[in-house]
């Protein structure tokens, strides 16, 4: 079943120890977008200025991702700048331009609007509750938001986590959400507000999936070659949300799937600058490192202290 993504496209300017990139397509909806694309049918929604390359679209459009949803303004398109150091985990950001991004208003075309899945990106959550409005009773929903957005608008943000299914965040983000330093313990608590399912990222040490029953863990794997991981959190949420839209399960079974195909992309995006690796991975290149994580986190045992 097809999924819905509403959040920021961008042009960035990436330095890292292994080169850099300028003007780069990225933002939020279009890692995302990308990524969920080798799962399922991708229906964007977002905003560019009017400086944004058409080859970028050509780009998206290539991967199958429906574009009615993109708007086009005059001006300029969100830009980040950001560098990294050998410490992937840390970056410094060197400036931000909202450009057309500042004043972006959802407008969710009439033949997106039943859409089943719908993933709300990274935006205001004021906009988050918009585009809910908009949408007819998708059978799936899910969130990412920032400490930005935590720390200046929590009762916007818990409006929000009570229509919603799935959060999708980072680590440090769930302890300040909950104002809990135990993850377990923030976990909880945040799933006492609404959502059925919490997926912390935590970046090279991998990911953890919470439920009100169960708890599962997906270890970092180690990557012979990381060269940028700007998007590999939306590149998890799109392998993570892609899988589940294509196979309409939620089982636990499916779930700790999921988070094996999220962790996929989301590493497989670090291989490469930008969007690079995400625009012409094949089937089986995930598969394959899909595989990789399996064995790493499997193995049989038998009882040995019991039988000894």
């Amino acid at each position: 079943m097809s999924i819905l993504v509403v959040g920021s496209i961008a042009l960035d300017d990436v330095e890292t120890p292994f080169g850099s990139r300028k003007r780069a397509l990225g933002g939020a909806a279009v890692y995302f977008g990308l990524a969920a694309s080798y799962f399922t049918e991708v229906r964007l929604v977002g905003v560019v200025g009017s400086d944004f390359p058409s080859s970028h679209v050509d780009l998206l459009a290539a991967r199958g991702i429906d574009l009615a949803g993109l708007q086009t303004v005059e001006g300029e398109t969100f830009s980040w700048g950001g560098k990294y150091g050998y410490d992937f985990n840390a970056r410094e950001t060197l400036y931000t331009h909202l450009g057309a991004f500042a004043d972006f208003q959802p407008a969710i075309p009439e033949r997106f609007r039943k859409t089943p899945n719908v993933f709300l990106a990274n935006i205001h959550p004021n906009l988050q509750l918009d585009v809910l409005e908009q949408v007819e009773r998708p059978a799936l929903t899910a969130l990412d938001t920032m400490n930005y957005w935590i720390e200046r608008t929590p009762a916007e943000l818990r409006a929000v986590l009570e229509r919603i299914d799935i959060l999708i965040i980072n680590d440090s983000e769930a302890r300040q959400l909950a104002g809990e330093p135990m993850l377990r313990k923030a976990a909880a608590r945040i799933l006492e507000w609404g959502p059925e399912l919490l997926v912390v990222k935590k970046g090279e040490d991998g990911a953890v999936t919470f439920t009100r029953e169960s708890i599962f863990a997906v270890p970092g794997l180690p990557l012979d070659s990381i060269v940028d991981p700007t998007g590999a959190g939306d590149s998890f949420a799109g392998g993570f949300l892609g899988y589940l839209a294509a196979t309409g399960d939620r089982s636990p079974e499916a779930l700790r799937r999921a988070t094996i195909y999220g962790s996929t992309l989301g590493s497989l995006c670090c291989e490469a600058f930008s969007t690079e690796k995400l625009t012409d991975l094949e089937p089986q290149e995930i598969e394959d490192r899909f595989q990789e994580y399996k064995r790493l986190t499997h193995f049989e045992h038998s009882p040995f202290l019991l039988d000894a």
